[in-house]
Formats: structure tokens, sequence, C-alpha cells
């Protein structure tokens, strides 16, 4: 009989070893999905690919910029295919993901360079994405970006 008890607490605790690794693998696994998104998101800016953007962002997005600037989807995609818009160089670095449920939010710093309106940019700050796992896919509901002091 302690035989038999201590052979079900062993496979009890080797099911929830088993189940936690696959846990953490596949939030491994969703974790670089996401960074992959975040770094094609950077490329289609720089690119000024508004279809690739409108893939990657939720019907319900909404970007809040850094200088306080707020707008849905539509104008989100609007500004990128702006003529005046010319971006040079996106860069994110220092990335995090946090998670909750079908949900995950991620920080990181970014540096951006390029002309708007034929004035120069160049902007360093912290962004924060949000984005949710539908069907499948990631698609980021909200962004968010400050500027930080150089």
């Amino acid at each position: 009989m302690r035989t038999t008890t201590i052979r079900a607490i062993l496979c009890g605790f080797l099911l929830a070893v088993a189940l936690t690794g696959g846990a953490v693998a596949q939030k491994s696994e969703q974790e670089a999905r996401l960074l992959v998104l975040e770094h094609l998101w950077n490329e289609a800016q720089v690119n000024r690919d508004a279809a690739a953007l409108d893939a990657l962002v939720s019907s319900q997005f909404v970007n809040t910029e850094f200088d306080g600037e707020v707008s849905n989807k539509e104008q989100f995609l609007e500004e990128i295919r702006d003529p005046q818009f010319k971006p040079a160089t996106m860069n994110v670095q220092n990335m995090k993901v946090i998670f909750y449920h079908d949900t995950a939010i991620v920080i990181g710093d970014y540096h951006a360079k390029g002309t708007y309106q034929g004035r120069p940019y160049d902007h360093s700050g912290r962004f924060t994405d949000t984005w949710f796992l539908q069907n499948g896919s990631w698609q980021c509901i909200a962004s968010h970006s400050s500027l930080v002091r150089k």
C-alpha cells in the first residue's frame, strides 16, 4: 500500500513537471513570436507598408504617440501612407513580454530617425504594446510611446 501511494505521488509529481515544462515551452514560443512581430512592425513602418501593419493591428486598435496624439487603426494607417512621413530607421531593444491569459504586454526601448513634413526627427523612447491572441494569431490592440530625454 505504501509503495502504491509513493508511486502515485511520484507519478503526479512527474506529470506536474511535464505539464509545467510544456507551459513554459509554449510561453517561450509565444514570446519569440511576439518579439518577431515587434521587429516586423518596425520594418513595416520603415518601408511604409500599411498592408503589413493592417494585418498586425486589431480593428479596435488605439495608438497613443509620444506627444499625446491618439489615433484609431484607420488614422494610424493613414499616417503610415502619408508621403511626407519618411522613416529612415526604427530599432527596438530591451524588450520584455508579460503574459496574462491570452493577452501579452510588450515593453521596450525604441530609436527612430527620419523626416516628417521635411523636418528631421530623431526620437528615443519607450513603448508599451498590448497584444491579444485570437484564433492562433496575435494582434496589437493598443500601442503607447513616450520619449526619453537625452
